[in-house]
């Protein structure tokens, strides 16, 4: 049974269809570079490959040591010669990197720009998709929707500078890249999975009051996809709007679609509410495949816990089931993802004492 300290850690810890044509794939089929990272990244990891695996799908995979720990060792983030080698392999499956909370051994920022960020760029992960189901008990029960979050521009391109530096009139920037080359991908992303969806329906959710060119490009760009698709329904929030109805009333939405920031602080909400952000899974996508595709769970690293049998492994799983679908395997991926939300629910609904194995033993069978 999660205590009151695992709800303000955002829930990382945790208290029969046959095989579809192309499971079952011989060892070799599917390429995956496995990063582990730091803290419960690897045991997360880990009982994802064991699901994996009790699906029928065999993967042949590489790990690679990549993260804090790598850093501290070599002063090493992620070199262009592993980088080289992950450009090759068919999907990317990461635990979480990430220094222990209090750590000085790593600056800020030099993970999340070096080798996150590194890989969304070089590989043109250009969606960020998350889907939420809420658990009994949640917030948000009932709610059942996804956001996808444009992954490569805005704020995080890093377009910016300071002058006069540790001065009284020193001067910082911080410029949002936006280009309809960009926002027109994410836009039409979001429209084709709201089409595979029941509801059918797509929410943008900008600023466009105050950030009057970067949601303008925003708004005139999802209108004229809209059009497209005649079949889905359209809505549009400001996103301080959209942060009061993720935590009042999440099941009006359907398909979320934002800009690269505002999806990064609109998941983590929808995570919190859902259930935690320990059973909030992602996929940064590259929809045209000209490189692999990675696949994580948004909880961090949580190294206090690391070792204990305590880190709840859901979010890793799904995401390998992301991975899955992406990679062609449909029925493996769909009866992964029931187990999972089964294997939640029941987590949030009884007392019973979870392990991370037994989590990942109790969605196993259940495939």
């Amino acid at each position: 049974m999660l205590g009151d300290e695992d709800a303000v850690r955002g829930r990382e810890t945790c208290g029969g269809a046959k095989p579809g044509e192309g499971e079952g794939v011989d060892v070799g089929s599917y390429t995956v570079a496995v990063i582990g990272g730091d803290g419960i990244g690897p045991e997360v990891v880990a009982e994802a490959l064991k699901v994996v695996d009790a699906a029928g799908v065999k993967l042949d995979t590489t790990e690679y040591d990549l993260g804090a720990s790598r850093y501290v060792r070599t002063g090493e983030v992620l070199p262009d010669a592993v980088l080289d080698e992950l450009r090759q392999v068919d999907a990317v499956l990461l635990g979480a990197v990430g220094p222990a909370i209090g750590s000085t051994e790593v600056p800020s920022g030099v993970l999340e720009r070096g080798l996150l960020l590194k890989m969304r760029f070089e590989l043109d992960l250009y969606v960020n998709l998350r889907p939420f189901h809420a658990t009994p008990g949640s917030i948000a029960e009932g709610a059942d929707f996804a956001v996808v979050r444009e992954n490569t521009e805005g704020p995080y391109a890093g377009e910016g500078g300071q002058l006069r530096r540790g001065t009284p009139h020193e001067v910082a920037t911080q410029g949002s890249v936006n280009t309809r080359h960009g926002v027109e991908r994410c836009v039409r992303f979001a429209f084709g999975l709201a089409e595979e969806r029941e509801r059918r329906s797509v929410t943008l959710v900008h600023k466009t009051n105050v950030l009057t060119y970067a949601g303008d490009l925003w708004q005139r760009t999802f209108d004229a996809v809209a059009t497209e698709h005649p079949s889905v329904s359209t809505a549009y929030n400001h996103v301080d709007a959209a942060c009061i109805y993720f935590a009042t009333d999440a099941r009006r939405y359907d398909v979320v679609v934002t800009d690269n920031l505002f999806g990064d602080i609109l998941t983590d909400l929808a995570g919190a509410v859902a259930g935690g952000i320990g059973l909030a899974a992602s996929a940064n996508l590259n929809p045209d495949r000209t490189g692999p595709s990675l696949f994580e769970p948004v909880h961090g690293a949580a190294h206090d816990i690391a070792g204990t049998g305590r880190a709840n492994p859901l979010a890793a799983i799904r995401s390998a089931a992301m991975m899955l679908e992406h990679l062609g395997e449909t029925d493996a991926a769909r009866r992964i993802t029931a187990a999972v939300l089964a294997v939640g629910d029941e987590m949030a609904s009884n007392d019973e004492q979870w392990t991370t194995a037994s989590v990942g033993d109790a969605v196993a069978r259940r495939i």
